[in-house]
């Protein structure tokens, strides 16, 4: 039985075997391979119209045993002028259309030098058909004719999107500049949709990359946390769930280095409420005593108006673990909790806080430069935080717009 489906190597042999076999017909040729006549003509004529010759033209084997009687020296020397003069038109019809592949070669260059490879030929065939044929570029170009027209009636339609693309490129820019350089697609996307803009976020992403707009990346992190071996143990009340039904009834707080320009450093402890991520309380100083992280959750009191009841977590540093912190959260009612000893998942949401703090602050610097500018820069960025920044735990609100609707939302059923 006869192959339904034959390989490419497969119609090129029998190709070849036809154009090769001096007075070879299709007939013959077809029955010896066990295929269709009609078949094996439409391969050798696609083959043909694809190297530009003649489809009606006899085998190759033919043509060759026919010009080689036509090159063989005439006895008449006039005979033999034609024949030279033939050979002659021959070869300079050859190495012009040589000379033009190559032409056409030589400018296509620089479109490939970079984006879709597909698309800049078509729009070389496109740049270039009042000069040469549309029929040779593609030739040239391993094009398919039809597909460089398909291309082109779509030409209005992705110029429209390009024009729209230019226009949401600008909103993301202005949203991008407002954030200090520092949002990615899903924050942009977020703001722009407060902003009254229907947009898809993998459609802000890929307009992001076009036009090279770029939020910032994680920088390595320095070791903060030194254990007391003599401290008090104190149980894991977390479970690393950093999440909380209310504001006010968990937080959890952290201790990171700020680098200087001379090498040294200043140190920021934090305290956050795991409800809206809110900053409530932090202190910057050039030290790491305890008297850091003290005075952020002296501070964070101040902000709630006292932390009664309310659990605090922190990791095994030793300034969570001495006696003059312990005795702080005893006296402003405090729970303490702790997560296992080097284990930075059981306080994985401070982490991430101060990474993305350093990420957006520093933006690829490796310093901050001195300590005024670094104080001046990071408590920006933590009152911002608050009020303006988004953040993806919130549904893309900010800590405080969080924390006002699920107020507002409170008072609505009490009503």
């Amino acid at each position: 039985m006869a192959m339904k489906d034959y390989s490419d190597e497969f119609k090129a042999d029998a190709v070849a075997l036809y154009e090769s076999t001096p007075g070879a017909t299709y007939k013959s040729i077809a029955t010896d391979l066990g295929i269709d006549r009609n078949t094996l003509r439409n391969w050798v004529l696609r083959d043909r119209e694809r190297r530009g010759e003649n489809p009606a033209a006899p085998p190759a084997g033919t043509r060759r045993a026919a010009a080689s009687k036509e090159t063989e020296p005439a006895s008449d020397p006039d005979e033999r002028i034609r024949q030279l003069e033939a050979r002659v038109a021959e070869l300079e019809a050859n190495g012009r259309k040589l000379a033009t592949e190559r032409d056409i070669l030589r400018k296509a260059a620089k479109y490939f030098a970079g984006g879709d490879e597909l698309v800049s030929r078509f729009q070389f065939v496109h740049d270039h058909r009042a000069t040469h044929e549309v029929k040779r570029l593609c030739e040239v170009l391993e094009l398919n004719r039809s597909s460089y027209y398909k291309w082109l009636s779509g030409r209005q339609a992705r110029a429209a999107r390009q024009h729209r693309d230019r226009v949401l490129a600008e909103k993301i820019r202005e949203v991008h500049t407002g954030s200090g350089g520092t949002y990615g697609s899903p924050r942009v996307t977020a703001e722009l949709k407060d902003k009254g803009l229907p947009v898809n976020e993998k459609r802000v992403a890929r307009v992001m990359r076009t036009f090279s707009i770029t939020g910032v990346r994680l920088r390595r992190r320095v070791r903060t946390t030194v254990c007391d071996p003599a401290a008090a143990l104190v149980p894991d009340l977390f479970q690393r769930n950093f999440t909380a039904p209310e504001p006010g009834i968990k937080y959890m707080g952290d201790i990171t280095y700020l680098p200087l320009e001379n090498g040294e450093f200043l140190y920021l402890a934090t305290v956050l409420d795991c409800f809206s991520r809110k900053v409530v309380g932090w202190s910057i100083a050039d030290h790491m005593r305890t008297n850091l992280v003290a005075d952020a959750l002296r501070m964070a009191a101040r902000t709630r108006g006292g932390l009664d009841g309310a659990v605090f977590h922190s990791d095994h540093g030793a300034q969570y673990g001495a006696r003059a912190f312990a005795a702080l959260c005893d006296q402003l009612k405090v729970t303490r909790s702790m997560g296992a000893v080097g284990s930075s998942a059981d306080n994985a949401a401070c982490e991430s806080f101060h990474a993305s703090l350093k990420r957006e602050t520093l933006q690829g610097a490796s310093h901050y430069g001195d300590a005024a500018t670094c104080r001046r820069t990071v408590f920006a960025w933590l009152t911002r935080y608050n009020t303006r920044r988004r953040h993806s735990a919130n549904g893309h609100l900010s800590p405080n717009e969080y924390e006002r609707r699920h107020h507002t939302a409170k008072l609505t059923l009490a009503a």
